[in-house]
């Protein structure tokens, strides 16, 4: 028996997605236990070992593969968690974490201040020492102002040391020196190099990801070592793996290297995974959102790729590493509801997260929470969450709302609970603004996949907000980045600064810049044990017209570049500009400046399939469970809805709006301006009443 199993470690619950030889998925959950998440993780292996009949031991050996997301890094930034770091930078510019980019980034807000500083002042020493552009040293480095610095670190019990010089870019050699110098007087603190981590231009963008590293990298390290501890405890040998930003994953021992690149672990499976589900019916686009216990991902995928950007952040601090641009809100389960100064009902961003968690947990929560709400709307059985393992408290759910929302609001539970469920809905179809009208897409033209514990439940408020006309809840919609982790590649992204006007460049140098990085990707593929024949190579160009702020990253086949067709690379840029801008100069013929080269180094992993079952035709009599009160948001009342079992329902069985589809791990309210349809993979394709020309012509084939 082999056993492939993905890992998603979220604030309220652990997701575990278990693949066995030719058997269908299996789907676990349990609580997670934010002190050490390592507990959580073994936790729900012993649970799984229990459901085969198997010792842990029995169980561990058996694994192939552990793919593991983590929010280790993530949360160390969000509640300023990290370890105590000190920085090494260039004389004259040891405030640049304060300065930022020099721009007001809230322009109209007059109460808007920068972010705290992850190093405070006193310890981001400013070493003499100066390159210029092209790399070539102006100044020596001051050996002992270098030393003195790491002496004030050795005093301060530093944890951490970034080091990052100007220009170190063009040439790294100031920094190895200062590097040597901290690994030889501070042996035990971790070291991120600038010039090793992201050798390109733009300094702050640049000082601001080195610094983030060496503040995650302790605690994702130490985390990493009870995990492996307590995973060599039961006797695992199989293959570990992390997800990272860019929705690859890698290895635990190039994770050490760059924490960094798990700053969004957790979430970022979720748009390769949504990706996977709408191709079985032919979209190559979507709109992923997952909706947690605590928070809430929506991400963007076009033309078949989920989008990355190169410039993100992490709760206001600069990252300029790959990521996928996904928006991440305060909006889950467990997100809490209060009343603001001004009378208005809020919901999160706080969350009562995993303990105490809801009210209705019965764990010690007093807070009402969203989760209450949809208890108190009858979206959820009291008796059957989580198939039955958490039996759920309705009368202390609503005495909590009545207390902090109805009372003071002067409406009754029903009421507030209501309310409750709006504003939610509401932030969230106001996340996926974000990644959609905001970027210049229109969310009606994507199909939306809807996963989480908690997705199911409000997406038909949001896509009817958005007006979006389907949506599809796969059948693993509860654990969606368990399942999309096990659907990622290896992934190792590389980045040089090379700048250049077309005009003059030097091809026979850019190429053998491109061949460097595809060595170092090749020996890391080789590392984690891939074979040259799943090993490709994707190149990207970041380029701008000449004077230009901005640089527009495209693909560029290797082939290209080999054969200097600087034409081609030329008229690429000019359709992309146009794409994202609106605009181009290519009549003009503004020159084209080339700024960085992008590679990134796939190692293509298994993928899961996902079988096919037989249509059984289209009354889903043979899966109603019953009939309960349900709050319908377009009446706005209670109405007396038919309640599905969804591990019992069938392809081509067609579901009216009202009603609810009830699985173990999740479940799934069709509004009266829905209607929903199962395919043939066990997902639901919820679809708005009167639209059905807008489903996949299979599934309207189906239908009829």
């Amino acid at each position: 028996m082999t056993i492939r199993i993905g890992i998603d470690v979220g604030g309220t619950f652990t997701d575990f997605l278990v693949l066995r030889d030719d058997k269908d998925p299996q789907i676990f959950k349990v609580l997670s236990t934010p002190a050490d998440p390592s507990i959580g993780l073994i936790n729900g292996l012993t649970e799984i070992a229990a459901s085969f009949d198997l010792k842990l031991g029995e169980l561990a050996t058996s694994i192939d593969t552990i793919v593991h997301g983590t929010t280790v890094t993530t949360n160390a930034v969000l509640t300023h968690g990290g370890a105590r770091t000190g920085l090494l930078t260039t004389e004259g510019v040891r405030d640049v974490l304060q300065m930022r980019r020099g721009i007001r980034e809230e322009q109209y807000n007059n109460r808007y201040t920068n972010v705290p500083p992850l190093v405070p002042r006193y310890l981001r020493r400013p070493i003499k020492g100066r390159l210029n552009y092209c790399g070539e040293t102006l100044r020596a480095l001051d050996v002992e102002g270098a030393l003195e610095a790491i002496r004030v670190f050795k005093r301060e019990g530093i944890e951490a040391v970034a080091i990052c010089f100007m220009n170190s870019f063009a040439n790294p050699q100031q920094e190895k020196e200062a590097a040597e110098l901290v690994r030889t007087e501070l042996p035990g603190a971790y070291l991120t190099v600038s010039s090793d981590f992201l050798p390109s231009i733009r300094f702050y963008d640049r000082v601001s990801s080195t610094v983030l590293n060496s503040y995650v990298g302790p605690k994702l390290s130490s985390y990493l070592d009870r995990l492996r501890f307590r995973l060599k405890e039961i006797e695992f040998g199989g293959i570990l793996l992390l997800m990272q930003s860019n929705g690859g994953v890698m290895a635990p021992g190039v994770a050490r290297d760059s924490p960094a690149r798990t700053l969004l672990s957790g979430p970022a499976a979720g748009p390769g995974a949504g990706l996977g589900y709408v191709r079985l019916h032919g979209y190559e686009d979507c709109i992923t959102v997952d909706m947690g216990g605590t928070s809430f991902d929506a991400a963007l995928v076009r033309d078949g790729k989920p989008i990355v950007v190169t410039d993100g952040e992490i709760n206001r601090y600069r990252i300029a590493l790959p990521m996928l641009d996904i928006v991440t809100i305060g909006a889950g389960g467990g997100s809490i509801g209060w009343i603001d100064e001004g009378g208005l009902l809020r919901l999160g961003p706080q969350s009562a997260g995993a303990d105490p968690g809801p009210v209705c947990y019965g764990k010690g929560g007093t807070l009402p929470t969203c989760t209450d709400a949809d208890l108190i709307l009858g979206y959820l059985d009291a008796d059957f969450f989580a198939g039955g393992k958490i039996r759920l408290n309705k009368d202390a759910a609503a005495g909590a709302i009545e207390g902090h929302i109805a009372r003071p609001l002067n409406m009754s539970v029903e009421e507030a609970a209501a309310g409750m469920y709006r504003v939610i809905n509401t932030n969230m179809a106001q996340g996926v603004r974000q990644i959609t009208v905001k970027r210049g897409f229109d969310p009606r033209e994507f199909p939306l996949v809807a996963a989480g514990g908690a997705g199911p439940l409000h997406s038909c408020m949001i896509c009817h907000e958005l007006e979006i006309p389907m949506f599809i809840v796969p059948r693993e919609s509860s654990i969606f980045c368990a399942a999309g982790m096990l659907m990622s590649d290896l992934q190792h992204d590389f980045v040089r600064s090379f700048v250049s006007v077309f005009e003059h460049i030097e091809w026979a140098q850019l190429n053998a810049v491109i061949s460097e990085m595809m060595q170092e990707g090749a020996e890391l593929l080789r590392q984690e044990n891939i074979p040259e024949e799943r090993r490709r190579f994707v190149l990207n160009l970041d380029c701008r017209y000449l004077k230009q702020y901005h640089e527009v990253s495209f693909p560029v086949a290797l082939e290209t570049v080999r054969r200097a067709d600087a034409t081609s690379i030329s008229e690429a840029f000019h359709a992309e500009h146009l794409k994202m801008y609106g605009y181009s100069l290519e009549e003009e013929k503004a020159p084209v400046e080339l700024i960085n080269v992008r590679l990134r180094a796939v190692g293509d992993t298994e993928k899961p399939t996902f079988a096919e079952e037989a249509c059984v035709g289209a009354d889903p009599e043979d899966a109603l469970k019953g009939r309960r009160a349900v709050y319908v948001p377009e009446e706005r009342t209670l109405q007396d809805v038919a309640v599905y079992d969804g591990h019992r329902t069938r392809c081509g069985h067609n579901i009216p709006g009202p009603a609810i589809i009830e699985q173990v791990n999740t479940t799934l309210f069709i509004s009266s301006s829905y209607d929903c349809l199962c395919d043939c993979y066990g997902s639901f394709v919820t679809y708005r009443k009167g639209q059905e020309d807008r489903l996949p012509v299979t599934l309207q084939e189906m239908k009829v």
